[in-house]
C-alpha cells in the first residue's frame, strides 16, 4: 500500500519545526538564568550581545541555504563525488569565514558598541560576554552548513538530534556556570561556547557517517582538485552572495518596520513587537515546509526530473497554505487572550489587539513568499530571490513612509503585507523561468 505523499511531507517538516522552536526556548532559559543571580545590567548586556551575534551570523546563513540547494541537487542528480566535495568545499567556507571572524573581533566589537550606544554598566557586559563567544564562531558557522546537508539530504530527524543537543548541553552549561559557579554574564557566554564546539563535533560525527566518509582525510586529498574547482566555486559565491544580499534585505525590512513603528510612539513600538512575536512563531512552522521544499524540489531539480519538481512544489504548498491559513485563524481568534501575558499595560494590550487582524492576514498571505524561497533555494536560482526582496524593501519602505504618515500604525501594517505579498509576486513571475531547465518530456 502507497504511503500518502502528504503525510511524507508532514514527517519531513515536524523535526524541522521542532529544531526551530527550540531556539526561542533557549533565550528564555538564558534570560531566567541571569536573571536569577544577575543584575538589570547583566540582563541588558545578554540582550544586546545576543543581538550583535544573531545580526553577524544571520548574515552568514547562506551557509544552511545554499548548501541545502547544492546538496540536494547533487544527491538528486546521484553525483556521489560531487556530493562529497560539496560537503568539505562548505566546511572550509564556513571554516574560514570563522577564522576571519576571530580575527577581525576587536573591529566588531567597536562597531557594534558605537551602534548599541548603551551604558558603561552595559558595555561591559557585553564585552565579556563577546571576547568569549566570538571563539565559538567557527563552530556556529559549520554547525549552519551541517543543518544544510542535513535538510538537503532529507535528514530532518537528525537535525532535530543536533538542535537539540545544542539547546540542552547550553541549558546544562549555563546553569552549571551562572547558577552553581556565579560566573553571571561571562559563565552565559562560556556555556553557549562549550555547546557550540560538542555540538559542531557531533555533528560532523554524524554527517560523515550518514554519507558514507569513514576516513574524511583521505577522502578530501583523493577529491582535492574537484573540491577547489574554480568554476564550482563560483557558483557556490554566487549563489551565497545573493542569499546574503537578500538576508540582510530581509533584516532592513524588519528594521526600518521597528523604527517606524517608534516614530509613532512607544506604545505603538511596544504593541508591533508583541504581535511580531506572533509573526515569528508562525514563520518556525511556515519555515518547516519551505525547508522541504528545499530538499525535496532540489532533489528534483539535480535529477531534471519536470513532473516530479512541479508535484513537490504543490504538495508542499498545500500544506503550507493549511497550516498558513490554520495559524491565521488561531491567531485572529485568541490573540486577544494571549496578549495580557506579553504585556501588563493595558494601551499597549488594545493597541495589540486592534492591529491583531493585519498580523493574522500578514501570515495567512506570507505562505507563498515562503514556499518560493524554498523552490528557488533547492533549484539554487537565488537571483530572483534577492531582486525580489530588495523590490520588496524599497516598496516598503516608499509606500509605508506614505501610508504610516497618513494611516500611522494601520498603513505601517498594510505596507507590511503589500512587501510579503510583492515577494510572491516577484517569485511567481520567475517561476517559468524555472522550469525551463527541464528538457522536454518524451
Amino acid at each position: 500500500m502507497k504511503a500518502n505523499p502528504y503525510w511524507q511531507l508532514l514527517q519531513l517538516a515536524f523535526p524541522i519545526i521542532l529544531a526551530n522552536a527550540a531556539v526561542p526556548i533557549l533565550g528564555l532559559v538564558d534570560t531566567a538564568v541571569i536573571g536569577q543571580t544577575g543584575t538589570a545590567s547583566d540582563l541588558g548586556a545578554i540582550a544586546l550581545a545576543s543581538l550583535v551575534f544573531s545580526f553577524v551570523y544571520w548574515g552568514f546563513g547562506f551557509l544552511r541555504m545554499g548548501t541545502t540547494g547544492f546538496i540536494a541537487q547533487a544527491a538528486g542528480a546521484r553525483q556521489h563525488n560531487e556530493l562529497h566535495a560539496l560537503v568539505f568545499r562548505t566546511l572550509a567556507i564556513a571554516l574560514g569565514i570563522g577564522l576571519s571572524l576571530i580575527l577581525l573581533q576587536s573591529p566588531i566589537h567597536w562597531a557594534a558598541t558605537q551602534l548599541l550606544g548603551a551604558s558603561a554598566d552595559i558595555n561591559t557586559g557585553v564585552q565579556d560576554y563577546f571576547y568569549i563567544r566570538i571563539w565559538g564562531a567557527p563552530a556556529t558557522l559549520i554547525t549552519f552548513a551541517l543543518l544544510g546537508m542535513l535538510i538537503g539530504m532529507g535528514w530532518t530527524r537528525q537535525l532535530l538530534y543536533v538542535q537539540l543537543l545544542l539547546n540542552g548541553l547550553n541549558i546544562l552549561f549555563n546553569m552549571l556556570f551562572v547558577l552553581s559557579w556565579e560566573m553571571g554574564v561571562k559563565g552565559i557566554a562560556l556555556g553557549t561556547l562549550c555547546a557550540e564546539w560538542i555540538t559542531v563535533f557531533f555533528a560532523l560525527v554524524l554527517v560523515f557517517k550518514k554519507m558514507n566518509i569513514p576516513a574524511p582525510l583521505q577522502r578530501f586529498r583523493r577529491l582535492k582538485q574537484r573540491i577547489f574547482n574554480s568554476a564550482r566555486l563560483w557558483a557556490l559565491f554566487q549563489v551565497n552572495s545573493d542569499i546574503m544580499i537578500r538576508t540582510l534585505a530581509l533584516i532592513s525590512s524588519f528594521a526600518w518596520f521597528a523604527k517606524q513603528g517608534a516614530d509613532l510612539g512607544d506604545p505603538v513600538l511596544a504593541a508591533n513587537h508583541i504581535l511580531l512575536q506572533f509573526v515569528s512563531l508562525s514563520a518556525f512552522f511556515l519555515d518547516g515546509f519551505a525547508n522541504v521544499a528545499e530538499m525535496r524540489a532540489g532533489q528534483a531539480y539535480g535529477a531534471k526530473n519536470k513532473t516530479r519538481f512541479q508535484t513537490e512544489v504543490r504538495q508542499t504548498t498545500y500544506l503550507a497554505a493549511f497550516f498558513a491559513l490554520l495559524l491565521s485563524v488561531l491567531i485572529f481568534s485568541f490573540g486577544s487572550i494571549i496578549l495580557p501575558w506579553f504585556s501588563q499595560d493595558i494601551e499597549v494590550q488594545q493597541l495589540a489587539i486592534h492591529y491583531v487582524p493585519y498580523a493574522a492576514l500578514y501570515i495567512l498571505l506570507s505562505f507563498a513568499a515562503f514556499q518560493l524561497d524554498g523552490v528557488f533555494i533547492g533549484a539554487t536560482q537565488s537571483r530572483p530571490m534577492r531582486n525580489a526582496t530588495l523590490l520588496a524593501l524599497v516598496i516598503l519602505v516608499c509606500v509605508g513612509t506614505w501610508w504610516s504618515h497618513r494611516f500611522a500604525n494601520a498603513g505601517l501594517w498594510s505596507a507590511l503585507i503589500v512587501c510579503i505579498i510583492i515577494r510572491a509576486l516577484v517569485l511567481i513571475a520567475y517561476y517559468p523561468h524555472l522550469l525551463r531547465h527541464f528538457q522536454p518530456q518524451r
